[in-house]
């Protein structure tokens, strides 16, 4: 009985050991590369033009490809001009460079976007779009979907006063800060230091709630942590956001996100 006993441990011990072994060996995640685009819409131009390329056109040719996922949302609590933001996950920045080129030259794609080229400019859907491109952190390296229940987004902007500052608060994040969004409910689709945009030097994230009261419970809850008080009071992460920028999404019907 006891030798029998003995043989099973080892025999447990084995597998944990052969487990973390091919743990320890495989290779982390590639980090995906993002692309955010900021469309501010015109005056008394209906959406709908705009809408309907996206819907009808660009997010299922980027599917085609082999991008998944896109999200397409509007702010809530609507600014004036009002504006529509379009989120495009790439596996790389090689797969970005791939796309772009790729929509340049396909026929079926042209073929679907031809009303929204056929446009005139008093037709024109919007002014101005800005884009930002995004790599995912070290701590989020891929988007996490959320859930069908889950149609309220917060998009997050950091701004940092010296690329140091914004490196030591992506280091922060990676390090400690996630883990302790997940505790108290943060739960967020993705991270990513912006390499080229405005506002730079920055990071921006996005979190999904249910609602409003979800959102502010959930914060509220953060702010009391313990470990997030112990954390934020480091010296090597005093000073690394000069400024936040938020806004207040929900995701139109044809969004993939």
């Amino acid at each position: 009985m006891i030798i029998n006993q003995m043989k099973q441990t080892f025999f447990i011990f084995l597998l944990a050991l052969l487990s973390f072994s091919v743990f320890a060996q495989s290779p982390a995640p590639k980090k995906e590369f993002y692309e955010i685009r900021e469309y501010e819409l015109r005056f008394g131009s209906p959406a709908s033009n705009l809408e309907n390329y996206f819907k009808n056109a660009l997010i299922p040719t980027l599917n085609r490809l082999g991008v998944k996922n896109v999200g397409v949302f509007k702010e809530i609590g609507k600014s004036e001009p009002a504006k529509i933001y379009v989120f495009i996950p790439y596996t790389s920045i090689e797969q970005y460079a791939t796309i772009k080129n790729q929509l340049n030259s396909d026929e079926k794609f042209k073929e679907l976007s031809q009303d929204y080229n056929s446009l005139l400019p008093d037709k024109a859907p919007y002014a101005r779009y800005t884009t930002s491109l995004l790599l995912a952190f070290d701590g989020l390296p891929q988007m996490i979907k959320p859930g069908t229940e889950q149609r309220f987004f917060e998009l997050r902007t950091y701004e940092s006063f010296s690329e140091d500052a914004a490196r030591r608060k992506r280091k922060m994040f990676n390090e400690d800060e996630i883990k302790i969004f997940y505790n108290t409910k943060l739960y967020p689709v993705f991270f990513g230091e912006v390499v080229a945009g405005e506002h730079q030097p920055c990071l921006t994230y996005m979190l999904t709630f249910k609602n409003m009261e979800e959102r502010d419970a959930n914060w509220k809850a953060f702010s009391a942590d313990a470990d997030w008080k112990r954390v934020s009071a480091l010296p090597e992460y005093a000073n690394t956001v000069s400024r936040i920028i938020r806004v207040f999404l929900e995701p139109t019907t044809y969004s993939q996100i």
